[in-house]
C-alpha cells in the first residue's frame, strides 16, 4: 500500500493502531524528540531528554517552551485519535499551567477529551516525569475539527 498524504498516513495510522508513522512525518515532533505511543487504551506523549532542551541552565531545567510543545501535541494526537476526521485538527486556544520545574529527563504527557462536538473538541492534558501523580505541566486545548465526510 502507498501512502502519499497526511490524510492516508493518519488513516492508516487509526487502522492500525500505529501512531508511529504519522509522528515521523511531522518534522517538528523529531527535532524536540517527541513521540506517541498507545499504551493499552492510552496515548501517551513522550519527550526524550536531550541537553538543548534546558532552558535554565542553573537548575538544570527544561525550557517550558519544549514542555507546552508537548502539551500541545499530544492534545492534537488525541483529538486526531478520537474524532472521526483524517485531518490534523486545528487549534483554537490553549492556555498552559507551569506546576513545576521540569528537571533534565524524560517528560510524559496525556490528554483527555472533556467535551466533543461535531466541529470542536477540548482536550485537558498533563506532563510528567518520573511520578504520574506530580505533574509538572496541564494544558487546556481547543481545537476546530473538519469531521469526515465535510
Amino acid at each position: 500500500m502507498i501512502v502519499t498524504t497526511l490524510a492516508d498516513i493518519v488513516r492508516v495510522a487509526k487502522e492500525t493502531g500505529n501512531v508511529a508513522a504519522l509522528v515521523q512525518a511531522i518534522p517538528y515532533l523529531r527535532f524536540l524528540g517527541i513521540t506517541m505511543d498507545v499504551v493499552g487504551v492510552e496515548l501517551i506523549g513522550k519527550m526524550s531528554y536531550s541537553d538543548p532542551l534546558i532552558g535554565n541552565t542553573h537548575l538544570p531545567a527544561i525550557h517550558g517552551g519544549t514542555i507546552g510543545a508537548l502539551l500541545e501535541s499530544t492534545a492534537t494526537f488525541q483529538a486526531l485519535w478520537e474524532a472521526e476526521t483524517l485531518v490534523l485538527p486545528k487549534i483554537v486556544t490553549i492556555t498552559v499551567d507551569f506546576l513545576r520545574s521540569g528537571r533534565p529527563v524524560d517528560t510524559f504527557a496525556k490528554g483527555t477529551i472533556t467535551k466533543q462536538g461535531r466541529r470542536i473538541v477540548n482536550v485537558g492534558v498533563e506532563a510528567w516525569q518520573e511520578e504520574r501523580e506530580r505533574p509538572i505541566a496541564r494544558a487546556n486545548a481547543i481545537f476546530l475539527v473538519e469531521p469526515l465526510g465535510d
